[in-house]
């Protein structure tokens, strides 16, 4: 019986995309919900997996596609499942005659002088390539956009280009979230009326605080208190009382969110993502402080789910991890604001007609001026700044 493997449904929000690694070849014995290949989205890495158990008949498009949800891509031939040995991740090579050079396919899939001049150029392994040619024939076409379409998750594919002695250029095809990234940063750029408000915080107190229960709060829940949940804590309360920050823009009406989905932006070796910690106003500092560390360890092992990165009212990101003094941090449409961290440094500051060291910290608020008016944006950034600098008012959320 053959069986359709077919993209699975997508949310509304993205539209395909990209079949980036095959790890089964035709012809390959596969077990029941055994990964065949990789999708890549603008926002994950998904898996599809095997509906049933069998041999790989036939593999429809090749790495580099791109297939809308629903899609077949693949077919099984569950009348030819083995009986026993699970599958191999790799089907075995054919057998190479000796005249034939090493890594060349037999019988019905020869390879052309050209295409093998092009492959032994690259060190590229014909076996990996789905052929697209007369009878599954490897050709110079599919070389190339093997070449030049086999981004995977966190690893991208290059071809190299002499341009002359000791020099050369390297052309790197960009994977699914970059290209992604780059659209909505043009698209912030032109679609909204972007502006910045800075402001500065002395971090002593919270640090005070963080220092003093850092012991007892991680022996009661098993994580350690960061400074996450204390600007997520803030960034809620501050949302709170100017709910016009909240808000978004769709078409001529201002859509007021009454939940507090905060997204934390988490730098990975494929791009930026932004996990939601939904419900954010009911979560306690241990909490939080769960949730940001789950998402930030499996957005860099590629483990978050779509749903997991959808949505969000307001984001936060923190660029002083990596020793950003001062950034401009660009919005993530359709939310109308978006706070940035930096890194802490000891600066003279006065009290009280004394110049004093203090951590202090540069925070930047960016904002959408078609929605946030000036005054809104720098006040909801000084209440930021207040309840860091007086962090019990976050416990009695006054």
């Amino acid at each position: 019986m053959l069986i359709d493997v077919k993209v699975p449904v997508l949310p509304e929000s993205v539209a395909d995309g990209v079949l980036s690694k095959w790890h089964k070849q035709a012809g390959a014995t596969v077990r029941r919900d055994e990964n065949l290949v990789d999708l890549e989205t603008d926002k994950v890495v998904l898996e599809i997996p095997a509906p049933q158990a069998g041999v790989l008949s036939e593999i429809k498009y090749p790495d580099g596609t791109a297939v809308k949800s629903g899609e077949v891509v693949a077919v099984i031939d569950t009348s030819a499942a083995a009986a026993s040995e699970p599958a191999q991740n790799v089907a075995p090579a054919p057998a190479v005659s000796p005249t034939k050079p090493a890594g060349v396919p037999a019988a019905n899939n020869e390879l052309s002088p050209a295409v093998r001049k092009l492959v032994a150029e690259h060190q590229v392994d014909p076996q990996r390539i789905s052929g697209t040619g007369k009878g599954g024939r490897v050709t110079k076409g599919d070389v190339l956009r093997h070449l030049e379409q086999q981004p995977g998750p966190g690893t991208q594919s290059s071809v190299t280009v002499p341009v002359g002695e000791g020099r050369g250029e390297e052309r790197v095809a960009m994977t699914r979230l970059r290209t992604r990234i780059a659209e909505r940063l043009v698209e912030a750029q032109h679609s909204t009326a972007m502006l910045t408000t800075f402001n500065e915080v002395n971090m002593q107190p919270a640090m005070a605080m963080r220092g003093r229960y850092q012991e007892a709060f991680q022996k009661k829940f098993g994580i350690k208190l960061g400074f996450m949940s204390f600007f997520i804590k803030a960034a809620v309360e501050a949302l709170k009382q100017f709910p016009v920050v909240n808000a978004s823009i769709d078409g001529s009406d201002i859509v007021y969110h009454n939940y507090f989905d905060v997204g934390v932006a988490v730098s990975t070796p494929r791009g930026l993502v932004v996990p939601i910690v939904r419900d954010a106003d009911s979560r306690s500092f241990a909490e939080l402080e769960q949730a940001v560390s789950d998402y930030a360890g499996r957005a860099r092992d590629g483990k978050l789910t779509m749903e997991e990165l959808t949505g969000g009212t307001f984001t936060i990101t923190n660029g002083g991890v990596f020793g950003s003094l001062l950034s401009t941090p660009i919005l993530n449409p359709p939310q109308s604001a978006i706070l940035g961290m930096h890194k802490i440094a000891e600066r003279p500051v006065v009290e009280e007609g004394v110049v004093v060291a203090r951590p202090m910290m540069y925070l930047a608020l960016s904002y959408d001026h078609r929605l946030v008016d000036g005054h809104e944006a720098v006040r909801f950034l000084v209440t930021i700044k207040d309840m860091l600098e007086d962090p019990a008012r976050l416990l009695l959320q006054v």
